[in-house]
């Protein structure tokens, strides 16, 4: 699939994380995404510091409006996460063209697949190309009791670096 959804005129998607405001994507995601809600801002900031960000802008204000998140190694494999617009525009086609631009984007990468979970927007994703999991079985997951907590505080160490020995 290679047709991406054009923004509505006045709006413009940028990859450019400087542009984030990272106030209001945190107060979007933390009191009105039910995926993170509670979600505090350290965290936030950890999650953005290590992946990709989008954000659709107002053209004539700056304003951003909509916002997505993608964790990738570049080579093989996306996650697509934090997908947000703006309840003032929803409804417009930002949300899908901020996707489609997205999957353009990491497409120059090579990948080989690109997941999201999402609990009420499959037919969004469908118009873009996502499909559900051909062989669900094959997949898992570890789920940490602590989720919601930085692992300092689960555990009262400090978290590793990429630089410690964590076998040895």
């Amino acid at each position: 699939m290679s047709d991406t959804p054009d923004l509505p005129e006045g709006y413009e998607l940028s990859a450019d994380t400087g542009r984030v405001d990272v106030e209001r994507v945190h107060r979007w995601l933390s009191t009105d995404a039910y995926w993170a809600i509670g979600r505090d801002r350290d965290k936030h900031e950890r999650a953005m510091a290590a992946s990709l960000n989008f954000g659709v802008y107002d053209t004539a204000s700056g304003e951003q409006v909509a916002y997505a998140r993608v964790v990738t190694d570049r080579a093989l494999f996306a996650w697509l996460a934090d997908v947000y617009v703006d309840p003032s525009v929803r409804g417009k086609g930002v949300g899908t063209a901020l996707v489609g631009g997205v999957r353009e984007y990491l497409r120059a990468y090579g990948l080989h697949r690109v997941l999201l979970a999402t609990h009420d927007a499959h037919g969004v994703y469908e118009k873009l190309g996502f499909a559900p999991l051909e062989r669900p079985d094959q997949w898992m997951a570890l789920y940490y009791e602590t989720q919601d907590e930085t692992p300092e505080k689960a555990s009262g160490e400090p978290r590793p670096t990429p630089t410690d020995t964590v076998f040895g």
